[in-house]
């Protein structure tokens, strides 16, 4: 159906309450790179972890998970769904050591952490990198589902979708910087989750799925509803379930779950008014993401099955898809397309929040890297703060029109999670291990990258032509994973250490735990220099990780068995969440902050 009038209000007054926003906050937001950036590092927690969360409710992300539920079943989330790990590890162990560095951006971490032109070539590398390069890549995911949301549910060009969306994003993310994006997220939050759940309720109950009952039992979907795959294929559990939790979550570098933290998730850290204000942003980031969000999601994607059974039913009930952009994953729209008027409208303006969201947080991000960590550490380190923030805005624009040109050539949400995946397959561990093993220096971290862009593109684009046994594409992330892995680390031992100097500096103001610093003690010790020792919280951190990620999941579990209406394994699944929440309050009090 078409969008009615009453729709088009409905996101014609979003639109205009995302302007007012950061009209609103423009001026403080002008005064300096710090409020630009990091809101002047006074934003509360719940803001914090609120505006994660809506960040990666991109407007690709509901269509991610139609695809994988389409293709691999529910099981298929393992392949996101793992990483809760390294959000767990973050909010536990990282997230006070993020906030305690008191740097911009996580790129000026190199520069606090090791030394000499090798530290600086790594910072203005990764900001290049981090900026453009992979920057452009997330904005083109997200645009891509714009195109395809526009194209199907809008009725438009995905060209003309973009260019509304994308230039009221463009104006209230480059006028009123990131305390405009933390702001218009809050609100983008809930706008998306009414709008998934009630648009769930509706589609799931309509004639063509016939309620929750008749949805489960359907023959084609009946096949797809198991949370963990099946065992008896190893073809099945292990690309689906074994690889995502045993190796990617720890060695792939993803916007959002970055190993030890980074990218968008330590700029709101940074953001927080202190330590234990960036723990709790990070905590309510993950249990919203992971354990509250998914089953509308995947709900939808399962009645999909039902309304459009195969790929060829999508492309004749919408003949103006663009040639190239049908794939499972716009099974999500599609079924959008069956609202009412005005839950259309509410639907269409949240999915449009989301879209916006996610584009506003890059742009605000990948601006920061080129300010903060290029233009100004290398070709303008005399400009003022009105001149920075000048050129940050500037950045703001170059940034949206590349990802925007990305998303018109990209044909599927799955090819760009894949290829993000792979272009950071192995590098993951270092960002883990930088912290807490003094040996990592900064050749080996571009040793790593190097290696990772090699070792990828090979995979990607020169293995299928050498003749050589073809590789799935978990075999491509294992692989990847393991030989940049090793790279590294004999990269670690043959490459000159950071100097002693740098290592006291950063051990004093981080003052990380555990063993892999005994080296450090005892050089700082014999120049007078007494620096803590021991393994400080770090067990109780690794237990409240791992008692954090059994809380979780349990919680995503058991909303699917009492979906499912197993309830036999809803209330175990629900007793297991209820004890490690407890378990998790208790230990919060003994967690060491400062502040």
């Amino acid at each position: 159906m078409n969008l009615s009038n009453f729709d088009w209000t409905i996101i014609g007054l979003y639109f205009l309450f995302t302007l007012a926003v950061g009209i609103a906050v423009s001026r403080k937001a002008g005064n300096s790179t710090q409020e630009f950036f990091l809101s002047g590092r006074n934003m509360p927690w719940g803001l914090l972890g609120v505006s994660m969360v809506a960040t990666t409710f991109s407007a690709d992300t509901p269509n991610l998970v139609t695809g994988l539920v389409r293709e691999n079943g529910v099981a298929g989330n393992w392949g996101w769904w793992a990483f809760l790990l390294t959000g767990m590890l973050t909010v536990f162990v990282y997230a006070k050591l993020w906030r305690r560095s008191e740097v911009m951006t996580d790129i000026e971490f190199y520069e606090l952490r090791y030394s000499g032109k090798a530290a600086a070539f790594l910072r203005g590398f990764r900001a290049l990198y981090l900026g453009l390069i992979f920057n452009v890549l997330v904005t083109g995911a997200v645009s891509l589902a714009a195109i395809k949301f526009g194209e199907i549910i809008l009725k438009m060009p995905g060209w003309q979708t973009l260019l509304i969306a994308g230039s009221v994003t463009l104006a209230y993310s480059a006028i009123g910087g990131l305390k405009a994006v933390i702001v218009t997220d809050f609100v983008q939050f809930f706008l998306a989750m009414i709008g998934s759940i009630w648009a769930c309720i509706y589609l799931v109950n309509m004639p063509e799925v016939g309620g929750l009952s008749n949805l489960l039992a359907n023959a084609q979907v009946s096949t797809k509803l198991d949370i963990i795959p099946n065992f008896s294929d190893p073809n099945v559990y292990i690309p689906v379930l074994m690889v995502p939790l045993a190796v990617q979550w720890w060695a792939s570098y993803y916007p959002g779950a970055e190993p030890g933290g980074g990218g968008y998730i330590a700029q709101r850290m940074f953001s927080a008014k202190s330590e234990r204000g960036a723990i709790g942003a990070t905590l309510l980031f993950n249990i919203a993401h992971y354990a509250l969000r998914p089953w509308p999601w995947i709900l939808i994607a399962l009645a999909s099955i039902v309304v459009f059974p195969e790929l060829s039913d999508i492309e004749t009930a919408f003949p103006t898809l663009s040639q190239g952009k049908l794939g499972h994953d716009v099974a999500y729209p599609a079924m959008l397309s069956y609202l009412p008027s005005g839950l259309m409208g509410l639907v269409a303006a949240s999915l449009i929040a989301a879209f916006m969201s996610t584009m506003s947080t890059q742009l605000n991000l990948g601006a920061s890297y080129l300010v903060n960590d290029f233009y100004h550490r290398f070709i303008k380190p005399e400009a003022t703060e009105k001149e920075l923030v000048s050129a940050a805005r500037w950045f703001t624009v170059l940034s949206m029109v590349l990802g925007i040109g990305l998303g018109l050539a990209l044909t599927d949400a799955t090819q760009a999670f894949n290829l993000l995946l792979l272009l950071g397959a192995g590098t993951g561990l270092i960002y883990i291990l930088r912290w807490f093993w003094w040996r990592i220096n900064a050749m080996t971290e571009i040793v790593a990258m190097i290696s990772s862009l090699v070792i990828a593109g090979y995979l990607t684009f020169l293995h299928d032509s050498t003749g050589l046994p073809a590789l799935e594409a978990w075999h491509k992330t294992v692989l990847g994973a393991v030989l940049t892995t090793v790279v590294w680390i004999v990269a670690a031992y043959l490459t000159p250490p950071t100097t002693d100097e740098k290592l006291i500096e950063f051990y004093q103001k981080i003052k990380p735990a555990g063993p892999g610093w005994n080296p450090i003690r005892e050089k700082a010790a014999e120049r007078g220099i007494t620096l803590s020792s021991g393994t400080g919280q770090l067990p109780l951190e690794l237990l409240c990780f791992l008692i954090g990620c059994f809380t979780v999941y349990s919680t995503l579990f058991a909303t699917g068995y009492w979906i499912y209406g197993e309830t036999s394994s809803a209330l175990v699944a629900s007793v297991i969440a209820v004890l490690g929440a407890l378990f998790l309050f208790r230990s919060w009090g003994k967690l060491q902050t400062e502040g």
